[in-house]
């Protein structure tokens, strides 16, 4: 494996490596992708191999523009003008596959439906384009641990099971895409994400539909497992008092007293002056440092359920879900 910085060369030896069947991770707006040739059934399964990953759980299949989704996917009216409101973007909709879509069942997992997003980076644009086809390209980590948004996370973790990692330094968002079941009339946000669920009622006047995990027997999209961004450390959330010995912290706002107060080990404030995009952007790389530094538990304090809020609280509660 290669950590190579993202030169007009370096995208256009990656496209050849993913036409060949290899696996290539590259940075999008949200995290580092792990990519393979969505229409390559054996490349596909590569990545599931690569990450340890459930075959049961779909991936999301990368475009480079609107003109492939409709080769891939049959868009709705009303998917259509979610697509043209956010992409390119850190949105992913759910959509039903088309028969002769010649992609691979496995990005599917078995359902008669794909994710599909567009992404907003110049660097997973180009080599979206230069290997011309679309691209399954779940987060580049283990499955079930941190998101990468770093080259060098995913090196750490994925070592040589890549042909090539394409380096475009740190990630903008630092926190995957929001998904939307757009296949029908009824719009259901499957994952909280980038794009607050409130921002999207509110620019296409829709109301989602947010269904609690209970309600959730099938895993019908990417990043929906119980468990899962879970560090090797206990996460306990929504702690303000009776920091254990030892135990590393994760704060969010005015918690700068801790630091020296009460708190041992070691300590990251996600965003001081209490910055849901700042927090957001910082969250995967913080988890790993805190859990890097051997703490048995990473005690979190409490973060605001809005905007992005929602999004960050829903990995700390998978991160915090008892492990399968």
């Amino acid at each position: 494996m290669s950590v190579v910085a993202a030169t007009p060369e370096a995208i256009s030896e990656a496209a050849l490596l993913l036409q060949a069947g290899e696996l290539v991770a590259f940075p999008t707006e949200t995290v580092y992708g792990l990519g393979a040739d969505a229409t390559n059934g054996k490349a596909v399964a590569a990545i599931f191999d690569a990450k340890g990953r459930p075959h049961f759980n779909p991936l999301i299949v990368h475009v480079a523009d609107i003109t492939v989704a409709h080769r891939l996917a049959y868009l709705p009216d009303a998917a259509q003008r979610i697509c043209e409101a956010f992409w390119p973007g850190p949105l992913t909709v759910v959509l039903k596959r088309r028969p002769d879509s010649g992609l691979s069942e496995l990005v599917s997992a078995g359902l008669d439906t794909v994710a599909l997003r567009m992404p907003d980076h110049p660097i997973a644009r180009s080599l979206l384009v230069a290997a011309g086809r679309p691209l399954a390209a779940p987060s580049a980590n283990r499955s079930g641990h941190v998101s990468p948004t770093r080259a060098q996370h995913v090196a750490d973790d994925l070592g040589d099971k890549v042909a090539m990692v394409l380096d475009g330094g740190p990630t903008a968002h630092g926190i995957e895409s929001t998904i939307i079941n757009a296949a029908s009339e009824r719009h259901v946000m499957l994952r909280s994400g980038s794009i607050p669920g409130r921002t999207i009622e509110t620019t296409l006047g829709i109301k989602l539909v947010r269904p609690v995990q209970a309600d959730r027997p099938q895993v019908t999209a990417p990043g929906q497992l119980a468990s899962h961004y879970a560090p090797r450390a206990r996460v306990r959330l929504n702690v303000t008092h009776d920091f254990a010995p030892g135990e590393a912290v994760l704060a969010f706002g005015p918690f700068e007293a801790l630091r020296h107060r009460t708190v041992t080990g070691m300590f990251i404030n996600l965003s001081e002056r209490a910055d849901l995009i700042e927090a957001a952007a910082n969250l995967f790389a913080a988890l790993r440092k805190l859990d890097a530094s051997g703490a048995s538990s990473i005690a979190v304090t409490p973060i605001p359920e809005q905007g992005l809020g929602e999004a960050i609280n829903d990995r700390l509660h998978r991160a915090a879900a008892p492990r399968a």
